[in-house]
């Protein structure tokens, strides 16, 4: 076996060498992480129907071909927003797609993760497993991130331009600081998501977010699932999830304009995306659109959250 110590260096050194970062834990903090999210359960402090749609992902159990979890890795891979361009009525609507929150080529990142992680401990007879796990929460607990007033997590020089990623390990570490979830100290004298959020879904008389007045959560719905009668549909800034809180974040100052250009739909295939069809529905060309960026599973909230934008111009 390789010394666990070079094996670790190894591990950051690698993650550094490509922009990314990560942090390694015991395995034994899992009850703490289920612990996190129950407490704030019970306390009434999380929609209950964002409880009962993720209670799988809240209450994990761990999963793993091999014998033993020993610790928990958690990663993150800087992320720009992504401009997607639609083409309706003679016109050019761009619309963007947020970092993280695995809206786009989720499944691509996990992929290179995963094979990047397995030249790291494979040699040393190691074994890893994604894990389907409170990310934030394993994040901020970490040492990795810190959350900020809004809920969203941030981490130096990325801000929030990221999109983490979880794995169980075998690799056996000892006891590292777990640390207590906190906010970012910019958050103590600024007040700008507060602000800047239409909804008021960022309260300044608790920590955690009023999940049934964001946005993102109202168009993660999928068709068929109205928006709720006080919602403007002049909040909208994203083809699915929402920007307004992190634009402007100081924290996000140097990564806020960061963006890449993505698929590009003619009038047509705005049309087929409209009408909701099934990805094995589409044309091959636009088929190949959705799989190239992985937009695959949001396919089913485009319908309803493209309308808006294309009804109101």
């Amino acid at each position: 076996m390789i010394n666990k110590n070079k094996l670790i260096k190894s591990l950051h050194k690698s993650l550094e060498a490509k922009g990314y970062k990560g942090r390694i834990v015991h395995a034994k903090h899992i009850p703490d992480l289920r612990y996190d999210i129950r407490k704030h359960h019970e306390q009434n402090l999380i929609y209950p129907p964002l409880y009962n749609e993720y209670k799988e992902y809240f209450e994990f159990e761990p999963q793993v071909d091999f014998a033993q979890i020993n610790s928990l890795l958690i990663t993150a891979v800087p992320q720009p927003q992504l401009e997607t361009i639609f083409h309706w009525n003679n016109q050019r609507v761009s619309l963007l797609i947020p970092p993280g929150g695995g809206y786009y080529h989720g499944r691509k990142i996990i992929d290179q993760m995963t094979e990047l992680l397995n030249q790291i401990f494979k040699p040393g007879g190691y074994n890893i497993a994604y894990a389907t796990l409170p990310k934030k929460t394993l994040a901020v607990r970490s040492g990795l991130a810190e959350y900020g007033r809004n809920n969203i997590t941030y981490i130096p020089e990325m801000g929030s331009f990221y999109h983490l990623i979880t794995f169980y390990s075998d690799f056996p570490i000892d006891d590292v600081n777990w640390q207590d979830l906190r906010m970012m100290n910019l958050c103590n004298k600024c007040s700008a998501c507060v602000r800047k959020c239409p909804t008021g879904a960022i309260p300044t008389d608790r920590f955690l977010l009023r999940v049934e007045r964001c946005i993102t959560y109202h168009n993660e719905q999928p068709e068929g699932v109205p928006f709720p009668e006080w919602f403007d549909p002049s909040w909208h800034n994203c083809l699915v999830g929402c920007l307004h809180c992190q634009k402007v974040c100081p924290a996000n100052k140097k990564v806020k304009d960061w963006t890449e250009p993505g698929p590009i739909f003619s009038e047509e295939e705005t049309k087929l995306l409209l009408n909701g069809r099934n990805i094995n529905n589409l044309p091959k060309e636009t088929k190949k659109k959705i799989e190239d960026y992985d937009l695959a599973n949001y396919l089913y909230v485009i319908p309803r959250n493209l309308g808006v934008f294309l009804k109101n111009d």
